[in-house]
């Protein structure tokens, strides 16, 4: 019999306690930046808010683009978590997708068109994955709840998260005061407008998250 000459890939290194809870404040604080100021926020700010010094934030991302991959895979794969939660906790579909959608919104769910616009590999399959997770929990979300005839039938996980997107980010660089303050309200608006019965009907087509990528 052949030898097996297949070379073992070693094993990424397990962070340390600290090192781990500091990589965590680094995504956690890009993520706020880049929700108030764009995918171009200075590391320095980045750094700033996560109480480290930018070497630190070199030594966990090799750059700008690795760290914001980094943000998209944490703000999908935390929103994807509050769906699964809120489907299996609450008492019907559409109470469900109400809390999944503030909850997102708490998450900063709002970074995520800027993060998948600024030229990371968005065919990079941990993304592509992640991303799939989350579509297929807010699709389960959104199914329930019309299997209940809360939801109307007109929306797509698509027109789902490009609202939660523009209702939960200020634009980049305002001087908007105490913005968080109306989010929750103004989600609310919204969802009122996603019950069954429509009152009225929506022009063009539902869409998907995949959709949302394909188009220019």
């Amino acid at each position: 019999m052949a030898a097996d000459t297949t070379i073992a890939k070693p094993a990424q290194p397990r962070l340390r306690a600290d090192a781990l809870r500091n990589r965590e404040r680094i995504v956690a604080a890009a993520r706020e930046a880049i929700v108030e100021h764009g995918a171009g926020s200075p590391l320095d700010e980045i750094a700033r808010r996560a109480g480290v010094g930018n070497a630190t934030i070199y030594r966990h991302f090799t750059d700008r683009r690795e760290l914001i991959h980094h943000v998209a895979l944490s703000v999908m794969s935390r929103a994807a978590d509050q769906a699964e939660s809120a489907l299996a906790e609450e008492p019907d579909g559409f109470s469900a997708l109400e809390r999944f959608v503030h909850a997102a919104a708490d998450e900063r769910i709002g970074a995520l068109c800027l993060l998948l616009s600024d030229g990371i590999d968005k065919e990079h399959p941990d993304l592509i994955a992640t991303r799939d997770r989350l579509s297929a929990d807010v699709e389960a979300l959104m199914g329930a709840a019309r299997a209940g005839g809360q939801l109307r039938t007109d929306i797509g996980v698509g027109d789902l998260m490009v609202a939660l997107n523009q209702l939960t980010r200020p634009l980049p660089g305002s001087a908007c005061v105490n913005f968080d303050t109306f989010v929750h309200r103004h989600l609310q608006l919204f969802l009122d407008g996603l019950r069954a019965p429509a009152r009225s009907e929506l022009p063009g087509e539902s869409v998907t998250l995949q959709d949302l990528q394909q188009r220019p």
